[in-house]
């Protein structure tokens, strides 16, 4: 991917920019940056003025967490800790405005990728098949086959992720969807994830993904509903998750839900090889790396076999594996 010069974040930026926010008035901070970045969303194509856009609400929603902050700050009873509390306040907001510089330049990077065209896959209803009719008289799309009652199980990282294809179906833009039901647990059993998600397979063997919707818990209580986006709603558009036939350098985004649901997917062999409790593959696994703008340094290495789908993903940063361990028909 290509690396963009951090000339709109450098270190000071923050810094300048959070105490102008939190001690004096923020628009008197960062007006030569901004002058960037308004020359930079005049000279761009759509792909470039989203990701200007995006830091752009990336920048303000850091400062206005930076004076949430500051407010509660205000309220501690303890005159001493107002102060540290102030500090600790700047410097997570200033963090915050440093990850948006981080995502700018992921952005940027994809628009490099997949050039500057705005991302609108054209969604045709007659071009996709019946959910019930994949694995009858329909193939699936043997490196991600969406056949009914099928579970698999993965096991990893101190996590148990099971994975269903249901036999409802919803239908997302007139496509009518697969409703998977996928659900995360720690080592006690404890709920870490819920979620459903909608995949369509078309008259090609694509595999599209029309969004999801995600509650995410804590100590065992609902948290949040972070990533939850359906295509068609607030902006959001459909991905791709798995290609027909896929061949290497192929780059996608897997979904499109702007600061909230941004995946893609760059097929980097189909001649890999792996072994996993349930599975194997040797020389014929289609391997991907998986890769987000809102998370720059998490990357993913996927491996995927013919009639079993995904079977193995390595966390590339920390070398964790979560394997497939098992497969229910």
């Amino acid at each position: 991917m290509c690396q963009f010069r951090p000339l709109l974040f450098a270190p000071r930026f923050g810094a300048v920019l959070l105490g102008a926010m939190l001690l004096q008035h923020p628009a008197l901070a960062g007006a030569d940056d901004n002058d960037e970045l308004d020359e930079i969303y005049r000279n761009g194509g759509a792909c470039t003025r989203t990701a200007v856009a995006a830091v752009r609400a990336c920048q303000f929603q850091a400062q206005g967490a930076g004076w949430i902050k500051r407010g509660v700050c205000a309220n501690l009873a303890d005159p001493n800790e107002r102060p540290k509390c102030g500090d600790a306040a700047i410097a997570s907001a200033e963090k915050a405005e440093d990850d948006c510089g981080e995502q700018f330049e992921a952005r940027r990077s994809v628009c490099q990728t997949l050039g500057d065209a705005p991302h609108d896959l054209k969604i045709d209803p007659a071009m996709f098949v019946p959910p019930a009719d994949i694995g009858k008289s329909v193939q699936p799309n043997p490196y991600f086959p969406l056949i009914r009652g099928r579970t698999t199980i993965f096991k990893g990282a101190g996590e148990t992720i099971t994975v269903t294809v249901t036999t409802e179906t919803r239908e997302i833009l007139g496509v009518p969807c697969a409703v998977i039901h996928d659900t995360v647990t720690d080592r006690s059993g404890r709920l870490i994830e819920d979620t459903v998600d909608w995949y369509a397979q078309d008259l090609l063997g694509n595999v599209w993904y029309f969004g999801e919707s995600a509650q995410n818990y804590k100590d065992g209580y609902l948290a949040n509903l972070n990533g939850s986006w359906v295509a068609g709603a607030n902006g959001a558009k459909a991905g791709i998750a798995m290609k027909a036939p896929p061949a290497p350098g192929m780059t996608y985004r897997e979904e499109f839900a702007l600061g909230v649901a941004e995946d893609l997917s760059e097929i980097v062999s189909i001649t890999g090889s792996a072994k996993v409790p349930a599975a194997s593959c040797d020389g014929d696994c289609v391997v991907t790396r998986n890769f987000t703008p809102i998370e720059p340094g998490a990357v993913t290495t996927k491996y995927y076999a013919r009639g079993a789908g995904l079977i193995l993903e390595v966390d590339r940063e920390s070398g964790e594996r979560k394997e497939l361990a098992e497969i229910r028909n």
